[in-house]
């Protein structure tokens, strides 16, 4: 089996054969799940489940396979409510700090800040029908909301001015460099799901222009986006008022421009 899978190009030949020979109910399944792996069908599809953030995220085909990359945006999401929870004396902090998992996929984002911070009120939004349910079964057991649509106009309106932390992980490839992407996402995974427009920002654009009236105010907007395209991320979220700071973890290979809306005033637009 080991063979088999390196010789299809699996790095990790050993780890995945492992997970197969765990997961697979017998000689016959087994033998299915290898023959499609070797074909190139995602592991994460096959076993039902990725690994993120220290524990398990429920994928199906077709859905978008969380990266490891994108636990940065967890770390960060987590550290901003951290600091929202311990506020000053006099400043009494919000009960239930809202965060929206926008462009969620599978709900991977929304679920590990969930596990670590069951307090949050916590919403998750996506367009694609397959992530939606996907979503839901990671969610919401942990007591999360997940809704189906196209970016905010999925939100229920109660949210308006209340989000603490909006967390996003939407497409930035660029259109002509998804042809150079593994075969794995291109195959397998939701073309939308990747797609970011001829520069790759189209999304972070749409995000920056419709989240004001949503976050409360001194809150936070977190996107993920890659290095080369940080600085136009950056000047995107600068032109609609944020500051901003850019965060980058070389150990797993994420960026993540973090915007900062004014502590009065934020959602009045």
């Amino acid at each position: 089996m080991v063979s088999r899978l390196r010789s299809a190009g699996c790095v990790f030949a050993e780890d995945e054969a492992r997970l197969l020979l765990a997961e697979g109910a017998g000689p016959e399944e087994l033998s299915r799940n290898v023959r499609q792996r070797v074909e190139g069908v995602p592991l994460e599809h096959i076993l039902g489940w990725a690994g993120f953030a220290g524990g398990r995220i429920v994928v199906g085909p077709g859905v978008f396979v969380p990266r490891r990359r994108t636990e940065l945006l967890v770390s960060e999401g987590l550290a901003l409510l951290a600091e929202a929870l311990a506020l000053p004396p006099d400043i009494a902090p919000p009960a239930h700090p809202v965060v929206v998992d926008l462009c969620c996929g599978s709900g991977a984002v929304g679920t590990a800040i969930l596990r670590r911070a069951p307090q949050v009120e916590l919403h998750a939004a996506d367009i694609d029908p397959a992530a939606v349910v996907c979503a839901r079964r990671n969610l919401e057991p942990l007591g999360g909301h997940v809704h189906a649509g196209d970016l905010f106009a999925a939100l229920p309106p109660a949210l308006l001015g209340r989000v603490r932390v909006l967390a996003v992980n939407a497409p930035y490839v660029p259109t002509q460099a998804i042809r150079l992407m593994p075969a794995e996402a291109r195959l397998h995974e939701p073309f939308a799901s990747l797609d970011g427009g001829p520069d790759g920002l189209d999304f972070h654009r749409r995000v920056a222009a419709g989240c004001v009236r949503w976050l409360a105010p001194g809150g936070h907007l977190l996107i993920e986006t890659s290095t080369r395209q940080a600085a136009g991320t950056s000047r995107i979220l600068e032109a609609a008022g944020f500051t901003t700071r850019t965060v980058r973890s070389d150990e797993l290979d994420g960026t993540v421009v973090v915007g900062r809306l004014p502590a009065r005033g934020a959602g009045a637009v």
